[in-house]
């Protein structure tokens, strides 16, 4: 209930600050590309429940019917704004209405297609989605730059699924198991750090 409470608390905190950097960012993307400015994407949540995860769209809008479902290094569906919106994470901003839907938490596993989700073990499914996915988590602190890491693979799905799933889901776990508010709190600094870093 605290950690409910305290997702609701920091969504709404965010949305009424930045709500004038969203609508600028949404005009941004509709003047520099056609399409939508919100992307939506079937993710894997709570209990094994699927879900659409709501991004800034950094993509050109046919981007889903061709290339792979990973971003690899400079990946030619990404359009200019999205390069912006991409290095520094705001792509991420409009899943804080996932987070009031009750879809998701402001710290938590990351979600994850069903495709890759498939792949897990049953133990591992277990843990993993019995708490909120979230908006960041240890696994993506540590895969930053995970896109140009892909981009130096032979092959880039290949190594995503036995190199860098497995070292996510390791953190995952870890944080499902030693979670608390004070931990979720580290994490949100750790993480607002690496934005403004760039």
């Amino acid at each position: 209930m605290a950690k409910r409470a305290f997702d609701i608390g920091v969504a709404m905190a965010a949305l009424l600050v930045l709500s004038p950097i969203l609508a600028a960012v949404a005009i941004w993307i509709k003047l520099d590309s056609p399409g939508p400015a919100l992307f939506r994407q079937e993710r894997v949540g709570l209990g094994g429940r699927c879900f659409q995860i709501l991004k800034f769209r950094t993509m050109r809008q046919d981007s889903q019917t061709y290339g792979s479902l990973i971003t690899v290094g400079e990946d030619a569906r990404i359009t200019r704004a999205g390069s912006f919106l991409r290095r520094y994470k705001l792509d991420e901003l409009p899943q804080f209405f996932n987070v009031l839907r009750g879809e998701m938490s402001v710290v938590g596993p990351r979600p994850e297609v069903s495709r890759y989700v498939a792949l897990y073990s049953s133990d591992v499914k277990n843990i993993v989605l019995s708490v909120r996915p979230g908006i960041t988590d240890p696994g993506s602190l540590a895969f930053r730059e995970e896109s140009s890491l892909l981009a130096k693979a032979p092959d880039p799905e290949s190594h995503y699924i036995n190199v860098v799933v497995p070292i996510k889901l390791a953190h995952s776990i870890q944080y499902v198991r030693t979670r608390n508010l004070w931990s979720d709190i580290q994490i949100i600094g750790r993480t607002l750090a690496a934005i403004f870093r760039g």
